[in-house]
């Protein structure tokens, strides 16, 4: 598990860390010498594996005016004591004094934004770019998403010439908090981050921009809650209920579904695909006559009485159910959990129990917060916090980042990351059905919906391509066995 530290919190540690008695962290240009000298690190190992070198590489530093242009400018004097031709350029701003002293005594150079001349770099075709590497320490993590317009430009020359570019904690442009990435942010080829993790680390889009992410460690003492905690796919094994040799299928869980309306009958076999691929003991199946018809021919498994259930899962493909509103209420009447989905979420109760899970994508959590789509897109990580404070429920915000908030705790849970496969119509209904299966097995919402979204995301790994929703459901069954697995060989190794 990954845990992520705002902005805030950051600047909160840093100087805990430098308020710390003399010998234990340091003041704060041992925390900047220790970020240099992991940030050069890793440049010298990005350059050795690249061009088997060190000596003779050409280095261009992109600073601004903060202390990441002060770690890219120590890091830029190691690199340059090392024999590596090291330009920095000052793009924004004044550079950091004792960077730029320490770049100058090294023997690298210094030039103004309009004394870069990334003209005289440009590749030519069938030959390789005059530039080795760049380290990007224009912004940090106090910069506002995007750009200015004098160095959008600068950020797409790079981009378009494929330029290995590492960031210095963050690509300049991302929001640190938000994982906000306009257009013209910087793309990386390598994101190194200090002391912790950031949320743009583990949120898209600014994820994608990031490259591959180191962590250097500097000192810090983590001893706040994170704001956000990401899984990993050790973690889905660990915590997956898996049946043993005393379970029948009450134990395991028994799901009821009522979801599907005639016009919208797939919504329903989708749910009722995933629920059964993802182990529940039983599921009833309580919804309409034309999804019943295709469950009944394809999963002869499946229950159409009413009966027990540990768990409700309503309205997927509803439509306009009139009755809609009465159904959810007497579900969470029952005092079992429910998980409510699609269209079930416009007829929610004024307030419900943390044990309800709540699964809307970005839209429909725009309409139950009554806000712009933008505003949910822009901040996911502000709206599904707003929304399980909102509500009482517990949410899982589905998308390319997939986001679980509890309305107990301001600490955000992060499902382990799919591909893009995964973006087409039904993977909302499949993704119900698993949540389902595991809130029945008696997961509690919050871990359920991390499994859930997270067992999707490893299955669509494992099985890329177009696969339709009901069809990448059922090789969770073989991904589950791989995780059981996984999971006695990490309980073996805690033994």
């Amino acid at each position: 598990m990954r845990a992520a530290y705002t902005a805030d919190q950051v600047r909160e540690l840093e100087a805990a860390a430098m308020r710390a008695p003399e010998g234990a962290a340091g003041n704060g240009d041992a925390l900047m010498q220790r970020a240099a000298h992991g940030l050069a690190s890793v440049a010298v190992r990005e350059l050795r594996e690249r061009y088997g070198r060190v000596y003779g590489a050409r280095v261009i530093v992109l600073v601004g005016t903060g202390n990441n242009g002060g770690d890219a400018l120590y890091a830029g004097a190691r690199l340059a004591r090392r024999g590596a031709h090291v330009v920095a350029a000052s793009v924004l701003g004044r550079p950091h004094a004792g960077g730029l002293e320490a770049l100058l005594v090294a023997g690298g150079r210094h030039v103004e934004r309009d004394g870069l001349h990334l003209d005289g770099y440009r590749p030519h075709p069938q030959s390789a770019p005059e530039i080795d590497l760049v380290l990007d320490g224009v912004l940090g993590i106090g910069g506002r998403p995007g750009l200015p317009e004098t160095l959008a430009p600068l950020a797409e020359q790079l981009h378009r010439w494929r330029v290995p570019t590492i960031a210095v904690d963050l690509p300049s442009g991302v929001d640190a908090d938000s994982g906000a990435a306009p257009a013209e942010a910087f793309r990386a080829t390598r994101t190194v981050t200090f002391g912790t993790l950031k949320p743009c680390h583990l949120l898209e889009p600014a994820l994608t921009r990031c490259g591959e992410i180191e962590l250097v460690p500097i000192g810090l003492e983590l001893s706040a809650e994170p704001a956000l905690v990401a899984y990993d796919r050790d973690d889905l094994a660990l915590h997956w209920p898996f049946p043993d040799e005393s379970s029948d299928k009450y134990s395991r869980g028994v799901v009821g579904i009522d979801a599907g309306s005639e016009h919208y009958p797939g919504a329903a076999v989708m749910n009722t695909y995933a629920a059964v691929y993802a182990g529940a003991g039983m599921v009833r199946f309580l919804g309409p006559a034309a999804a019943a018809q295709v469950i009944a021919a394809q999963l002869p498994n499946v229950v159409f009485s009413p009966g027990r259930v540990q768990a409700h899962l309503l309205g997927s493909g509803w439509g306009d159910r009139a009755d809609g509103a009465e159904v959810i209420a007497s579900a969470v009447d029952s005092g079992l959990p429910v998980l409510v989905d699609a269209d079930g979420l416009r007829q929610l109760p004024t307030r419900l129990p943390a044990r309800c899970l709540l699964t809307p994508h970005a839209g429909e959590l725009a309409r139950l917060l009554d806000c712009p789509r933008g505003e949910v897109q822009a901040d996911p990580v502000a709206a599904v916090r707003a929304a399980a404070g909102l509500t009482g429920a517990t949410v899982l915000l589905k998308g390319a980042t997939q986001l679980v908030a509890r309305p107990d705790s301001i600490q955000v849970g992060v499902a382990v990351a799919g591909p893009a496969w995964t973006a087409q119509a039904g993977s909302g209904d499949t993704l119900a059905g698993i949540c389902a299966a595991l809130l029945a097995a008696g997961v509690s919402a919050y871990q359920a919906a991390l499994l859930g979204a997270s067992l999707q995301a490893v299955t669509a790994a494992a099985h890329p391509g177009p696969l339709p929703p009901h069809v990448l459901v059922q090789h969770c069954a073989h991904v589950l066995a791989g995780l059981q697995r996984r999971q006695s060989a990490l309980l073996a190794e805690d033994r």
